[in-house]
């Protein structure tokens, strides 16, 4: 299952049954998971782990050092999950010491060609980026989220579970969950109805969903008065309380 082409250092672990195509090189401190196919043409380098059942195509490099002045050798990692596609011309580096010192990628990502993920961001599982999404450092991505083509993240924004963003979006706050997005500036336009019925959320936790945007962005509310309106109805509506939580840590703002 390895290309005669391909190098790979000694000390990389390989499980069962992973596949390396033409030219691709593996580094010292790599680990691939069991049933893992990496394409031709592919470095992956640092202290780098990439579980079970991934693919990952040809021209990506996974594991360099981060883009950030201030990395100075720590043996900081990148750890990608089970069961993710990885497009063509991908970078995700390593993270840095000034934070956790991980990158992460989770489980059942769909990451198309030319996605950059930067040193410490901490994405969740079941995410799609679409082509040339790109995260800044430290960004944080909750589950099932969807980047539109071309959206950029600024570093130590987060990404709530569930958001949609349109094409050529530019996050500057963090997006609460649920939320579609758009634009530059960016801008909210309802929940994302469409993916949460996908995901099994009833008409009732829709309803209530619609209800807490309302109270967020119609009301003219205070951030402090519907973060408190939004607490209290998740009492009795307990799909509310990852809203309710995630504005109750927002430090960088949200978009509003």
């Amino acid at each position: 299952m390895i290309h005669p082409t391909a190098i790979i250092h000694p000390g990389a672990r390989l499980g069962a049954d992973v596949s390396i195509g033409a030219y691709s090189i593996i580094g010292e401190h790599v680990e691939i998971g069991a049933g893992t196919r990496i394409g031709p043409h592919v470095v992956i380098t640092g202290h780098t782990r990439l579980g079970e059942s991934n693919r990952v195509f040809q021209f990506c490099s996974l594991g360099e050092e981060p883009q950030d002045k201030k990395y100075a050798g720590e043996p900081t990692r990148l750890e990608i999950g089970d069961y993710n596609v990885i497009r063509e011309f991908c970078t995700f580096n390593i993270g840095t010491a000034q934070d956790v010192g991980v990158t992460r990628l989770g489980d059942h990502n769909w990451v198309m060609a030319y996605v950059h993920i930067a040193h410490d961001c901490q994405v969740g599982n079941h995410t799609i980026f679409a082509n040339n999404a790109t995260l800044a450092g430290h960004v944080h991505i909750g589950d099932y989220a969807i980047l539109g083509g071309f959206t950029g993240v600024h570093q130590f924004c987060r990404v709530g579970a569930h958001v949609i963003t349109g094409i050529a979006s530019v996050v500057r706050q963090d997006i609460p969950p649920f939320l579609t997005v758009a634009g530059n500036p960016l801008a909210p336009f309802g929940i994302n109805s469409e993916g949460l019925k996908r995901r099994g959320y009833s008409a009732e936790s829709l309803s209530a969903l619609k209800r807490a945007y309302k109270t967020l962005y119609k009301s003219g509310l205070s951030l402090a008065d519907a973060q408190a309106a939004i607490t209290a109805d998740a009492q009795t509506h307990p799909e509310l309380t990852p809203l309710a939580e995630f504005l109750a840590s927002a430090s960088r703002g949200i978009v509003r």
